[in-house]
């Protein structure tokens, strides 16, 4: 996982809000589906959905779910640990313990963008399981400034429900063991 004085990125979520153009309950991936979908799209109203749930960056340990992909040359002595780069598939919880009821996963990547600041590129989907949500998902993706309180991302897009989502995170640590380098991070209603 790299050197041990490098120190941990981490993705940080607090808020989420998802606009969607929402028509029926359900809705099909077949293509025939999805170009009946576009069809009806002049007549779909706009929905805002807040959601609330916790994902757990496990980088170390039992239950690892975040794993070094790669890093570069110079990644080890850059006081901002510049071209490290994590793949993760955390669970998704209703709440904070890893334990709660799991509501799906956080897949995608992060890594360090900067030679002077510690901030991250990320490109995350979660992906819901169960419930109203359940196969559909949103994808994230931007820049993290790590070090601060709040940080704000764009929602790109969506699948199932959130298809064609917009929307913003902000992000938030919950919780973080800079020895273990795991983290809990609250998205929260807005």
């Amino acid at each position: 996982m790299g050197s041990s004085a490098m120190p941990l990125v981490i993705m940080v979520f607090s808020t989420v809000i998802a606009m969607a153009l929402v028509h029926g309950s359900g809705i099909g991936e077949g293509p025939k589906e999805v170009e009946e979908w576009f069809q009806n799209l002049s007549h779909a109203k706009e929905k805002m959905t807040k959601l609330h749930f916790y994902f757990h960056d496990l980088t170390h340990g039992k239950g690892q779910t975040a794993a070094q992909m790669a890093q570069t040359n110079i990644s080890s002595k850059s006081p901002t640990s510049f071209g490290f780069l994590n793949m993760m598939d955390d669970p998704l919880t209703v709440g904070p313990e890893l334990s709660s009821k799991m509501v799906g996963r956080a897949q995608g990547f992060y890594g360090t963008d900067s030679m002077e600041e510690v901030t991250q590129i990320v490109a995350i989907n979660f992906i819901f399981s169960g419930g109203e949500y359940n196969g559909s998902s949103l994808t994230v993706m931007g820049w993290n400034p790590i070090l601060r309180v709040y940080r704000e991302m764009p929602i790109v897009g969506g699948s199932g429900v959130f298809r064609l989502a917009r929307g913003v995170v902000t992000f938030k640590t919950y919780f973080f063991n800079v020895t273990a380098g795991n983290a809990t991070i609250e998205v929260a209603k807005g």
